[in-house]
């Protein structure tokens, strides 16, 4: 805050409106978009290697892989993203402690399950009781990071997996005529070139995954939806030195041109990916570009 907001009583017009949008919750706010900016640059590349895993996986000739691989994405596919958010975080965080407990208290003389209760010795506890308000923080944004990536993973795995199966069959047995193993094969031949088929699949999961970044909210991350409705709500005198009125309307709107600003430069970057990666490809994509510089 600035010196000459000392005394928010005294101000009005621009200057308290500048001095408003640089208070601590404010700065808050903004520290929010990193942590939804940080959430989906690691999501991102950790939900497509559950997919490329999940992929591979319904691909193998070993059959309890196969079933491995195309259980999990028919069953996350299946169930409703905010059910799986709900209840998946709480199991994860009760497998960890549950593991934990009988790790480190294996003399505990009471059952974990109490009613409706889950009681753990203080040990197992994730994270543990006496730890910082920031570890707390960073253990709960984890398990969001873990969650969302299983979730989107599922649904990379989906479009990978139908990827793969686009390539034509004739090149990849071409490159086996040559004497290459099944691995080289896919290293060489099949990985490189599903991308063209899978990125159209992929753009659209990824602008999902932007729109579905306020489900941090709902588990209990700070984010920039729960700082917009907390600041954005009626704030009266005797709870802030600026009170103001309902102004959600205004702070969910900024939240409105923030996404669709961000999901037209993800289209744009998602474009010039595509017409990279069809260069020299046997596609519709590619012969454009042929004809295009004939």
């Amino acid at each position: 805050m600035f010196g000459n907001c000392a005394d928010p009583g005294a101000l009005d017009g621009l200057a308290w409106l500048g001095c408003y949008l640089t208070t601590g919750k404010h700065m808050s706010l903004y520290g929010s978009l990193g942590t939804v900016l940080l959430l989906l640059a690691i999501t991102a590349p950790t939900a497509l290697l559950f997919g490329f895993g999940g992929a591979t996986a319904a691909r193998s000739h070993v059959a309890p892989l196969r079933w491995f691989g195309k259980t999990y994405i028919a069953i996350v596919r299946g169930v409703p993203d905010i059910a799986f958010f709900l209840f998946f975080v709480i199991a994860l965080d009760q497998g960890f402690e549950y593991i934990r407990h009988h790790v480190l208290c294996p003399e505990w003389p009471d059952t974990v399950r109490q009613g409706n209760d889950f009681v753990v010795c203080a040990q197992a506890k994730l994270p543990l009781g006496n730890s910082p308000q920031w570890v707390h923080e960073t253990y709960g944004f984890l398990l969001a990071v873990l969650t969302f990536a299983i979730v989107f993973g599922a649904f990379a795995g989906n479009v990978l997996f139908g990827a793969m199966r686009a390539v034509p069959r004739a090149q990849l047995e071409t490159a086996e005529a040559y004497g290459m193993t099944r691995g080289q094969v896919t290293r060489r031949v099949l990985i490189p070139q599903m991308w063209v088929y899978a990125l159209p699949g992929l753009s659209n999961l990824w602008m999902v995954l932007i729109k579905a970044t306020p489900l941090l909210f709902l588990l209990g991350v700070e984010d920039i939806v729960y700082w917009s409705r907390e600041l954005g709500g009626a704030k009266q005198p005797q709870f802030t030195d600026y009170p103001h009125p309902d102004w959600r309307m205004w702070y969910f709107g900024a939240l409105l041109v923030f996404y669709l600003c961000f999901t037209k430069v993800s289209e744009i970057v998602m474009d010039r990916l595509m017409a990279r990666l069809t260069l020299g490809q046997a596609t519709a994509g590619g012969e454009a570009q042929r004809r295009a510089g004939a």
